[in-house]
């Protein structure tokens, strides 16, 4: 009886054995999610939230305006999202020889150049890198209209409507005209802060070392120098 008590349990014992060192191990697998910062307090990843590549603006059935990143099912839609036009770095438009707009929006351009004291040469260089003088543009961040006013931007130069070019273009150039007040009369710096946001200029004490900014403020610069020429 003894003996039997004893196999059994050597034999219990050896099957235990031989299951906890056949359990399978689990290895989390890594993953592909992009990574876009740290919490500061956790000091855990945060995972990014991929912006959408397209807006699709419509209305629907009952009449209410829709965006989304899906286009409807039927009917029309306009796609409103719209990328700053001269911040890619690795853009293969050729800046010297791209065609110029030269005659749209030119009398509110004009009466912006007038009230800020600004180049209209200036107001159509920055348009055409922010937009390509899409009225409808919107970008990935939420940046609106011909000069990519962003909403609280837009709402402290008291805009009613960003996608109205002649608001646009007004608000647009009392901003730059603002940031060349504040930086001396430096186009350059003021161009890098529409871009990047004054205070980044301030910190760095010059141009952002951004590769989309500085891509952004050379090809304003060649446009500018188009532009004074036509």
């Amino acid at each position: 009886m003894i003996k039997a008590l004893l196999l059994c349990t050597l034999s219990l014992f050896s099957f235990y054995s031989w299951a906890q060192s056949s359990k399978p191990h689990f290895v989390a697998k890594p993953s592909n999610k992009s990574v876009l910062g740290s919490s500061a307090k956790s000091g855990r990843s945060q995972p990014a939230i991929a912006a959408p590549s397209k807006v699709y603006h419509y209305q629907n059935a009952a009449g209410v305006v829709v965006f989304s990143d899906r286009p409807p099912e039927t009917g029309h839609y306009q796609v409103r999202v719209y990328d700053c036009y001269a911040c890619k770095p690795n853009s293969n438009i050729n800046w010297q020889s791209i065609p110029l707009y030269t005659q749209q929006y030119k009398d509110d351009i004009r009466l912006a150049a007038r009230t800020y004291q600004l180049e209209t040469a200036l107001i159509r260089a920055v348009i055409h890198a922010e937009s390509s003088f899409k009225a409808s543009a919107i970008s990935k961040a939420g940046a609106q209209g011909l000069m990519q006013l962003m909403p609280a931007t837009a709402k402290e130069l008291g805009v009613s409507d960003a996608f109205k070019p002649s608001e646009n273009i007004q608000a647009g150039s009392r901003y730059l005209a603002q940031l060349l007040a504040r930086f001396d009369g430096d186009i350059t710096l003021a161009c890098a802060a529409y871009n990047a946001g004054a205070s980044r200029v301030e910190q760095y004490q010059g141009v952002p070392p951004f590769a989309e900014t500085k891509a952004y403020v050379e090809r304003v610069n060649i446009l500018l120098q188009r532009y004074r020429k036509t």
